[in-house]
Order: structure tokens, then C-alpha cells, then sequence
């Protein structure tokens, strides 16, 4: 049933809508279902976009990326069923990422519960291990309370993904409910003696070296680093996927401490006397687990994470520090600064073998993806938004890509394909007027790139590049490295993307040279529509440094001896 809002009467879907409207809400990314129309009709009058995406894991990674890039919960909604194992994608890239998000699921009917009725799952097994907290709505005057827990949960602490299912006979049920207030986070804070033992451990060490990353990042936090690495001397790395943390161009910067980590800068993690770990939760991608032993670091470990959950969890800190990021830099900044004497000129080392790591390399083949990308990061404003997925590809990108102290970095630490072009779109509605590029490899691309035409429809110029080497070329990789000779499932048949750019009315364009990648870039910049820019790369170039034969000689030598 339909009730007007000009009553207190309102359905239950109508009280939801208003909730998310609340919390200040800006977009609803969905795909429609019928087992939410009582939302959906409330959208139509709301100050809540809706995003219809081409899938629901396209849905659930658009409103992961809005949550990375905001700091905000994105909201997504699904259908039951189907719609909510295909948004599993999402839910676990947030899981893993730390990310602000809320999913929404029709269900079933109340009365139809229990049964295994059409599409019917339990949500609360299904999602238990990937989402912060799992509830179903059974009344809808409890709605407001439940989207205030929801928006709660997945901001304190260590922020993550919450899911709500929504009973469709509950949403189409009036209630007289009243709406709750917008959302207030708590921060925690560093004690002041926390503070005076980290300085007194600063001043003590000889070769301390800084990490950051994980969420909550704002400017204040990147300018409150900025003054407590000058002030100090200190050398700062930037845990996996996290380059934008830290201008990559400051005299202080060390590199990526991740996959794929400069020999030197991996040196330099493993023999530091004092490791200040501001802000990620320190997972494998960015430890490999054996850059810091578990679980007793023989560096003497500081670490700063807003969830006392997290702290000690793997590694025992000599000193953890519940905070938040800003409120810990906050206090950093504040500081009177240590003699760093002892480790004098250790930062401008760091950041020399970085800039020597992060010269091109030459690679089998007539397109050099280093130099493109070198070029590309000169090219594009400080502000631009770079997505990208999980694979190979992306090794080039981590590397010569050079990142501003800007929110500018969207990639899944959970190393998910099929990121890149769904978080394009997102972060592209979210920020029209900054440029915003997206990087899939040729597999990762076939996966969500139907979300092309999610861009088109809402006229999103995002510049979208796919490095096409007609393989999955990480397990291609790790084949040829433990099964040299016997490569299977991993070579892939590609269409023509320039056709298929324009046939979803996008502008398309085809890169196999270095010379050609900057005016076809050029050109699509120019087009004012989404663009595709196909990179032809010899499927010999798997790394910066390494080819596919060379990898199986070595492999194949090795089981000779």
C-alpha cells in the first residue's frame, strides 16, 4: 500500500527512505527488485539518487568506493536471493578494506519466513563472517533504529560493512514511527601518556621508519603527518594501496610497502629498530607476514588503529595506541620534536631509492607501459581519481605512478578483480568535477566492465584503460613459476573493445605503441564521454622486471638441479 507523506502515516519503505535521508545520504546504488519496491517508490520522490548499476556486485563495489572515498557509509540495495550473493563481492572488498558501507536485501515475506520460500536465505549465516553486524527489520516502526545502528556500526572502530534485510510485506507496512537524529561517531583518542612514551621511544631509537595507510584519512591527518615526518626527520611508507597517504613527491616519502616492495625499502622495514604504524591493520598484503615477525616484532612496534580489537591481534605492539587517525596525528604534530641525529639523512636515502625504483623499466614489446604510465602521472591533475583492480597490471601502476597527498587512490586491498570500472562510476558521480581514471587488466575488465554502460547512461567522461596481454596474467605467472610448461585455463580471447566502447556509446581507442598512448589519451580527454583505451601489451612482460620464458627457464633449471 501507498501511504502519503503528508500524514504520519508512512510505509515502511517510505520510513526508510526518510532515514537515509537523515544520515545525509546522497546516492542509492541499486539493482531493482521486487522485493523492495516499497523503497523503491520512496526513491522516486527523494533526495536519494538512485544508481541503477548493471549488477549487483557492481552495485555493492559503487557504494564500497563511495565509502573509501568519503569516509561516509555507501549505501547499496539488492534483491533477495541471487541479488545478494552477487553483492558478496562488495560486502567482502569492504570487509577487508575497512570501508564504511551499508547493504540493504529484500526478503521474503514475514509470513513466507523459514520455509526456504523463492530466494529465501538466512542473511544473518550467509554474510555473519564479511559484515560488521547483520539484522532483518521485522517492524517498521523500528526502521529509524535500526539505520542509526547501521550507520553507527559502520563507522566506529574499525569501520566495515553492515547488512539490513528488509521483509517486503514489512515494507509496505504503515507506521506513525518518528524519524532519529543524523549520526554522531565517537573518535578515540591517544592518552598523554601514550604520547610522552612514544616520544620517549622516538628519541631513543636509531633507525625508526613510519607506515600508514587503513581508513579515516582527511587533509588535517595528511598535513598533521606531513609536519610530525618533517619535524622529526622520519622516513614514511605507505601500506598496500594506500600511496595517497602521503605525497609520493616529499623529500620524507619512502614507497609502497606491498606487493611488489622495493628491495631496499623492504630492507629498510625489516631492520628498523622503531616501526610507527599509523592507521592499517597491518594484513598480509602489506607485511607478507614475514617483513614483521608474528607475533613478537623484533622491531619495537607502535600501532596506532581506532579498534582495540586490532591491536595485538596478529602483532604485539610494544606500545598500542587506540585512536583514530586524525586524532593521533593530531597529537603527533603537537610534539616537541626528538634529535634525530642518529638517523640523519636516512629519510632523503629512502626517498632517492624510491625515485630510482620508480624510473621506468624496459619490457618485451613495442608499447613501454612504464613510460606510459610516467607520462600519464605528469599528465593528469593532482586531484585526479585513480581506480584500479586486482592483477599484474596494477604493478606498473603501484610503481610509476606518482600520487599527491590527495584522497586520489581507489583499489581493493582485498585484491578483488574487477574493481576498477563500478568505483570509476562512483567516484565520478561523487566528484564530477575531478578526473577520474580507471585500470583493469583484460580479465578484470570482462568481469564488471558492463558498468561502461552504467557511465554512459549518466553521461560519467571517466577514461578507462584496459592492459590487454590475453592472459590472466597473475596465476599465468604463478604457473609458470611452480608448473613451468603447463599453463592452463589462463589465456583469454578478447573482443574488439574499440567496438565495443562504441557500442555502448563510449569513445574507444586502441594503444599498441608508446608513442601512440599520449594523443590517443589526448583524445579521449577531449571527448567529453566515457572512454576506453585499449593497451596492447606482450603477454612476455608479465612484471617491470620479468618475462613469462624467462620465469620458466629459471623454474625449469631449478627442478634440473
Amino acid at each position: 500500500m501507498n501511504v502519503s507523506r503528508k500524514t504520519n502515516l508512512r510505509s515502511g519503505g517510505q520510513v526508510l527512505v526518510d532515514a537515509l535521508e537523515v544520515h545525509g545520504c546522497r546516492f542509492a546504488f541499486l539493482v531493482p527488485g521486487e522485493s523492495y519496491l516499497a523503497v523503491l517508490d520512496a526513491l522516486h520522490d527523494s533526495t536519494v539518487r538512485s544508481i541503477g548499476a548493471r549488477h549487483e556486485g557492481g552495485a555493492a563495489i559503487m557504494a564500497e568506493a563511495f565509502g573509501k572515498l568519503t569516509g561516509e557509509p555507501g549505501v547499496a540495495m539488492v534483491t533477495r536471493g541471487p541479488g545478494a550473493t552477487n553483492a558478496a563481492h562488495g560486502l567482502h572488498i569492504a570487509h577487508q578494506d575497512s570501508t564504511p558501507m551499508i547493504l540493504f536485501v529484500g526478503q521474503v515475506a514475514r509470513g513466507a519466513s523459514d520455509r526456504e520460500a523463492f530466494q529465501e536465505i538466512d542473511y544473518r549465516r550467509m554474510f555473519a563472517s564479511t559484515a560488521k553486524w547483520v539484522g532483518q527489520i521485522e517492524d517498521p516502526s523500528r526502521i529509524p533504529e535500526f539505520v542509526s545502528r547501521a550507520y553507527h556500526t559502520a563507522l566506529a572502530g574499525r569501520p566495515g560493512p553492515v547488512v539490513l534485510a528488509l521483509p517486503e510485506d514489512m515494507l509496505v507496512e504503515p507506521s506513525e514511527v518518528a524519524d532519529a537524529r543524523p549520526h554522531r561517531i565517537a573518535e578515540p583518542a591517544p592518552t598523554p601518556e601514550a604520547m610522552a612514551e612514544l616520544r620517549e621511544r622516538l628519541g631513543a631509537a636509531k633507525r625508526p621508519f613510519v607506515v600508514v595507510g587503513g581508513p579515516g584519512w582527511d587533509r588535517a591527518a595528511r598535513d598533521d603527518l606531513k609536519r610530525f615526518a618533517e619535524a622529526n626527520g622520519l622516513p614514511v611508507g605507505v601500506s598496500f594501496r594506500a600511496q595517497d597517504r602521503f605525497d609520493n613527491a616529499h623529500p620524507n616519502y619512502a614507497g609502497h610497502v606491498g606487493i611488489g616492495i622495493n628491495p631496499p625499502l623492504a630492507t629498510r622495514v625489516e631492520e628498523a629498530d622503531l616501526l610507527i604504524v599509523i592507521g592499517p591493520r597491518m594484513g598480509e598484503a602489506t607485511t607478507a607476514y614475514s617483513l614483521i615477525d608474528i607475533p613478537v616484532p623484533r622491531q619495537t612496534l607502535v600501532h596506532v588503529h581506532p579498534s582495540a580489537e586490532e591491536l595485538g591481534r596478529v602483532y604485539q605492539p610494544a606500545l598500542p595506541i587506540q585512536a583514530s587517525v586524525g586524532a593521533f596525528l593530531r597529537a603527533a604534530a603537537a610534539l616537541a620534536p626528538v634529535d634525530g641525529g642518529a638517523w640523519a639523512g636516512e629519510a632523503a636515502a629512502a626517498h632517492d631509492d624510491y625515485l630510482e625504483h620508480a624510473a621506468p623499466t624496459r619490457i618485451p614489446g613495442a608499447l613501454q607501459l612504464g613510460e606510459a604510465i610516467a607520462w600519464l602521472s605528469d599528465r593528469v591533475p593532482d586531484d585526479a581519481i585513480v581506480a584500479n583492480g586486482a592483477g599484474n597490471f596494477a604493478i606498473w601502476l603501484h610503481r610509476f605512478f606518482k600520487y599527491s597527498g590527495r584522497r586520489t587512490s581507489l583499489g581493493p586491498t582485498s585484491g578483488s578483480m574487477g574493481y576498477e570500472m563500478p568505483a570509476a562510476v562512483a567516484a565520478k558521480l561523487e566528484a564530477p568535477d575531478r578526473m577520474v581514471l580507471s585500470f583493469s587488466g583484460d580479465g578484470g575488465f570482462q568481469m564488471t566492465g558492463n558498468e561502461l554502460a552504467t557511465a554512459v547512461q549518466h553521461e560519467l567522461p571517466i577514461i578507462a584503460f584496459i592492459v590487454n596481454n590475453g592472459l590472466y596474467g597473475t596465476i599465468r605467472m604463478h604457473q609458470e613459476r611452480d608448473y613451468p610448461g603447463r599453463a592452463s585455463a589462463t589465456e583469454l580471447y578478447n573482443p574488439d573493445y574499440v567496438k565495443l566502447a562504441e557500442a555502448y556509446g563510449a569513445h574507444g581507442e586502441t594503444v599498441a605503441r608508446t608513442e601512440e598512448f599520449a594523443p590517443a589519451f589526448e583524445r579521449a580527454a577531449a571527448s567529453g564521454k566515457p572512454a576506453l583505451i585499449e593497451l596492447r601489451v606482450d603477454p612476455e612482460a608479465i612484471t617491470p622486471t620479468a618475462t613469462l620464458s624467462g620465469l620458466r627457464e629459471a623454474a625449469l633449471a631449478k627442478a634440473k638441479a
